[in-house]
């Protein structure tokens, strides 16, 4: 029960974090929890240096928007921090690339609230043996 507690409050941020982004279609937020302890932020948006513009003039989300869970997974690489055996908490369930990003990184449990239409991502975690759960926020 504790933990679901923590769960749930952890998921909110992540929501709240991601009302950082400059992305007008889509605003996702992630953290990385380890021992209870936030450990890495991310949102989705342009590469350092680049204009905060994430669409083109159709709408279209520009190829090199970098996703909440990489910024995140990246972030955490350039610390003194290990993501391994963390939680990543998200507020949309992951793409492909970014399942192979966490499963590589050593995250072990993956906590989201809204499901993408792809679930590549999803089956790909549930096929790496990482504990996937669904709070909606």
């Amino acid at each position: 029960m504790k933990d679901k507690k923590f769960d749930k409050s952890y998921i909110e941020m992540a929501h709240v974090w991601a009302k950082n982004s400059y992305c007008d279609r889509r605003k996702v937020g992630a953290l990385i929890v380890k021992n209870r302890m936030i450990i890495s932020d991310g949102y989705n948006g342009t590469p350092s240096g680049f204009e905060n513009v994430c669409e083109d003039d159709t709408g279209q989300t520009k190829a090199y928007v970098l996703h909440a869970e990489a910024n995140a997974i990246t972030k955490v690489a350039k610390s003194n921090n290990s993501s391994d055996g963390s939680t990543l908490y998200i507020t949309d369930s992951p793409c492909i690339e970014c399942a192979k990003l966490i499963i590589q990184s050593g995250i072990t449990r993956v906590v989201y609230s809204r499901k993408y239409r792809i679930t590549e991502g999803l089956d790909l975690l549930e096929r790496a043996g990482i504990e996937i759960d669904r709070i909606e926020a």
